[in-house]
C-alpha cells in the first residue's frame, strides 16, 4: 500500500470512494471534490493498494477554530498559512475497513500538520466514532453547530 497526495485527475475515483463511504446526504459531490482539489490537493492523503484507491483523508487549512459547513463546497476558503488542519472526511472502502487503513491516513495528516507547524487538527464526527478519534489524541468539545447531511456531529480537536 502507498500513500500519496491527490491531483485533479483523481477527482472521479475520490468521488466514487466518498459515495461508497457516506450516505448520499453527507457525501461530497464530484463538483465539490473538484473544487477542493483546485485549492488544496496537497491536503488529500490517498491510500492505494496496487494502484487502486481504497481510502483517503482530506480537509482544508484555516484560521477558523471550528469546522464550518460552508467550507465543504468552498475550497477558496483554504489558507495554506492557517493555524488548523481541518479534516472533512476519513474514508475507507468497506472491504478494507478494520485493517488500519484509516489509522495510516489520519496519522499521515497528523504528521503533515505537525511538520507544517499547525496548532493541530479539527474535525467533526458522529457519536459512535468519538472513541476512535480519541485514540489519536483528539478531545471531544461537545455538540457541533454543523447540520451537514442533517446528522448530529461532535466537534473534536487535537492540539499539538
Amino acid at each position: 500500500m502507498e500513500i500519496r497526495y491527490a491531483t485533479p485527475d483523481d477527482a472521479k475515483a475520490i468521488a466514487e470512494v466518498e459515495a461508497e463511504c457516506f450516505p448520499a446526504a453527507e457525501a461530497a459531490s464530484l463538483a465539490s471534490i473538484k473544487n477542493r482539489l483546485q485549492y488544496y490537493a496537497n491536503h488529500f492523503w490517498l491510500l492505494e493498494d496496487n494502484g487502486r484507491l481504497i481510502g483517503f483523508a482530506n480537509g482544508m487549512v484555516s484560521n477558523e477554530d471550528h469546522l464550518l459547513d460552508v467550507m465543504f463546497d468552498h475550497g477558496e476558503m483554504h489558507d495554506e498559512n492557517g493555524k488548523w488542519q481541518l479534516i472533512f472526511g476519513l474514508d475507507t472502502i468497506p472491504e478494507y475497513r478494520c485493517r488500519g487503513c484509516g489509522e495510516v491516513l489520519l496519522n499521515s495528516a497528523i504528521e503533515d500538520a505537525h511538520k507544517q507547524n499547525r496548532m493541530g487538527l479539527i474535525l467533526t464526527c458522529k457519536e459512535q466514532l468519538i472513541h476512535y478519534y480519541e485514540k489519536f489524541g483528539f478531545v471531544k468539545e461537545g455538540l457541533s453547530n454543523s447540520t451537514h447531511g442533517k446528522a448530529v456531529w461532535y466537534d473534536m480537536r487535537l492540539t499539538f
